[in-house]
């Protein structure tokens, strides 16, 4: 009974990941991958998936860090804070984004003086991807941080080491599986987002519309070209869980 309930799920799973499948052909594959806008889609993709999850690696490495190893009144709710945009709708998250950053938010008309404007601009795409993504790597690492023996660094302090040699020699090493796979999941997440980028930072060719954005786009008025970013999403996403899931189970 376990086998056939099993079965019936994964079949559930496969069958539109088949569907989307069936509705391209090779031909039109390449094709599709060779029109301007698809191409601007893939590159902006990468452009802003890869540099927020520098920026995830930067703001999110500490955090982790803070909530895992320092007691400080509040810790609960930072903690809540940073897990929040994991179950908040993606629209609600950019509606937020706005309130913050946009020209008459809380800090957007102080930074539009300074010159910096991030609704409906690549930065501001590169900001909505970083919000919705950085919770799934700060709570991986902070996960792996809490399983690390402290009596491993203990020794390593005991024995002379300065606290940024026991951070690269022990905390690191032991927690580098956990940080591989925290690092896959946040740009997974950031490459699919889709509902805080439309609402933050727009849908404009070239600057915004990233390959979530190219779908729903061309859904409308090309769903060949729709079904050919669905699968490009689709090969990326399935190669990097794949290779998380192998990581997570040598653990």
């Amino acid at each position: 009974m376990l086998a056939a309930l099993g079965g019936v799920a994964l079949v559930f799973f496969a069958l539109p990941l088949v569907g989307l499948v069936s509705r391209a052909t090779p031909s039109g594959l390449w094709r599709q991958l060779g029109a301007p806008a698809v191409q601007a889609a893939l590159w902006l993709s990468l452009e802003v998936s890869l540099v927020s999850l520098g920026l995830c690696l930067v703001l999110g490495m500490p955090l982790a860090f803070l909530l895992a190893r320092v007691e400080f009144p509040g810790r609960a709710l930072a903690r809540g804070l940073v897990s929040l945009p994991m179950v908040l709708p993606p629209v609600v998250g950019g509606i937020a984004l706005l309130s913050a950053f946009g020209r008459k938010g809380l800090l957007g008309g102080w930074l539009a003086e300074v010159g910096v404007v991030l609704p409906f601009t690549t930065a501001g795409a590169v900001v909505a991807v970083t919000f919705v993504s950085m919770p799934f790597l700060v709570m991986t690492i902070e996960a792996a941080l809490a399983s690390v023996d402290p009596r491993l660094e203990q020794a390593a302090a005991t024995l002379g080491a300065s606290r940024w040699r026991i951070l690269q020699t022990v905390t690191l090493p032991a927690i580098r599986p956990a940080l591989a796979a925290g690092l896959a999941l946040c740009w997974a997440r950031g490459l699919g987002e889709f509902g805080a980028t439309i609402t933050f930072a727009g849908n404009l060719e070239g600057r915004t519309q990233t390959m979530p954005l190219a779908v729903y786009d061309a859904l409308q008025t090309d769903p060949e070209a729709a079904v050919t970013l669905g699968l490009v999403l689709l090969a990326v996403s399935l190669t990097l869980l794949m290779a998380l899931r192998g990581r997570i189970s040598r653990r």
